[in-house]
């Protein structure tokens, strides 16, 4: 059945959603104090763009886009309460602020289960918005997210985010084959370094492409990973 014109919130909508923002800005902020990678406004619209990259690139609907980018979006708010447990509470925040925004109710459990499916240490992907989510997500690794100004004082994550000089992800639809694609420093960070702190994830990403009829594939430096 198609959506009434006045049912449908937006991704610009949420994007530019006083609350949402506030949300996730708070949540970076306390991530830099406890040491983490960059979450802020730039990590939340890059996972949204890619989510929904990934799901036009594999010929879905206009709706499943819309409403993995705005999962994409909203998926670390969560961390303006603790890193702890970030994916759930997020997900709570979520329905609320959406039932509030009068998305429909169907709507906003497709995109709250996403969110609080996202972490590896809790969740899988389970349906194709939280799959599109994931692989957003968890391939968005890149020097720029470092905020730790002092390389000294790099631990293990952020040498390896330090590392990686060019990353992006391809959507082969023909051979159903979603693929990361790293450049990395090896002097910085190896291979092994990469795989060692990032495995989990990796095979979460695995996972999320299964959902989408799909196989996902790492090329690190020009060389097949997985």
């Amino acid at each position: 059945m198609a959506e009434k014109k006045q049912d449908i919130i937006t991704y610009r909508k949420v994007k530019e959603n006083e609350e949402i923002n506030l949300l996730i800005e708070k949540g970076n902020e306390v991530l830099d104090v406890l040491g983490f990678t960059e979450h802020s406004r730039k990590h939340a619209a890059k996972v949204a763009e890619t989510a929904g990259k990934i799901l036009k690139d594999l010929g879905y609907g206009p709706k499943e886009i819309r409403l993995s980018k705005i999962a994409g979006y909203m998926h670390d708010i969560g961390n303006s309460i603790n890193r702890h447990d970030h994916a759930h509470t997020g997900a709570l925040l979520a329905y609320g602020i959406l039932k509030g925004m009068g998305m429909p109710l169907r709507d906003v459990m497709t995109v709250t289960t996403a969110i609080g499916n996202h972490d590896e240490s809790t969740g899988t992907a389970v349906d194709i918005v939280s799959a599109a989510l994931i692989l957003a997500d968890k391939t968005d690794v890149r020097r720029n997210r470092v905020q730790n100004p002092t390389i000294a004082n790099f631990d293990i994550h952020d040498r390896v985010n330090y590392a990686v000089l060019a990353s992006s992800l391809e959507v082969k639809k023909e051979k159903r084959v979603i693929q990361m694609n790293l450049e990395l420093d090896d002097e910085m960070c190896t291979v092994m370094d990469y795989f060692e702190i990032f495995l989990e994830r990796m095979i979460m990403c695995r996972r999320a492409a299964e959902v989408l009829g799909c196989k996902f594939k790492l090329v690190a430096n020009g060389n097949k990973i997985c």
